[in-house]
């Protein structure tokens, strides 16, 4: 999948690509039919919402994963990173999101550059998310919301908000908020199960809570140039991931066909990932 120049010009201009129905439903139905089954094990790598049962978000599945292994090796939501980088890129977080019905709650606004500028030390916004629903999104079911052009202010002023949610974030200011509102509006993109979003590691963004009765599962591949890697593991390896090696693409049809892909956590995350560890080397 290559992006137009027109592609390529709207993403520089609001930080964002949305692409209705991209992957079929036959794509996404085996990808759909493994998340409960994700969700239902006993592993560090979901985390749940404050008070209840309902997953928030899953880290690493490619690790462990089969369906979600051959995702993270998608050429359609690989290549457009790799085109906007001019390099190859490498899995610095995967994630799938549960915003479950009636219990998902909000992810406050932020932008997700400042985790990994904090947290991580990346050198610099040479990565961003890419993400594919695997529920139809609406405006009930807590879809998606960006501040367009928000990207071009650069890394903003956050503070680390870990008692509001379940899952700490840099969050920026209501006020902070207000002023890059009356710049650029919010949209929310929304639309069936197989759309997909390409959205700027600096693009400020939030959901708000799920009351609806219909889930909103989305995954998230956030991509990073090799050359860009994180200098810091502070943060366990299945949240923020230590491996550089440039991703390797499947074929296209992946999702159909059952390519051999290595799952090396499927018998259990490692000891090393489950925790922090000084500066990279």
């Amino acid at each position: 999948m290559k992006l137009t120049q027109e592609q390529l010009d709207q993403f520089d201009r609001d930080g964002y690509l949305f692409f209705p129905s991209l992957f079929s439903p036959e794509e996404t139905n085996g990808l759909r039919e493994e998340v409960p089954r994700i969700y239902s094990q006993d592993r560090i790598e979901n985390i749940r919402e404050k008070g209840k049962d309902s997953v928030r978000v899953n880290f690493a599945a490619h690790l462990y994963s089969e369906p979600f292994a051959r995702l993270g090796r998608h050429p359609r939501m690989v290549e457009p990173v790799k085109q906007v980088f001019d390099e190859d890129v490498y899995m610095h977080q995967f994630k799938i999101n549960g915003k479950a019905a009636f219990d998902g709650d909000i992810w406050q606004w932020h932008q997700d550059y400042g985790t990994w500028l904090n947290d991580d030390k990346m050198p610099e916004a040479r990565s961003m998310n890419i993400a594919i629903f695997l529920d139809d999104v609406n405006e009930f079911n807590g879809p998606l919301m960006f501040i367009p052009g928000s990207h071009k202010n650069g890394a903003l002023e956050a503070s680390h908000d870990v008692s509001t949610t379940s899952y700490p974030l840099w969050s920026i200011s209501n006020d902070n908020i207000r002023k890059l509102v009356d710049q650029g509006g919010i949209v929310a993109p929304k639309g069936p199960a197989g759309s997909m979003i390409m959205f700027h590691g600096c693009l400020v963004h939030a959901s708000g809570s799920n009351l609806s009765p219909w889930d909103r599962v989305a995954v998230y591949l956030s991509l990073c140039a090799v050359s860009n890697h994180i200098r810091r593991f502070k943060r366990p390896g299945y949240i923020a991931h230590r491996d550089f090696t440039p991703i390797e693409c499947l074929p296209d049809d992946c999702l159909i066909n059952p390519y051999p892909v290595d799952l090396p956590w499927k018998d259990g995350t490692p000891a090393i990932e489950k925790q922090g560890l000084q500066e990279a080397a």
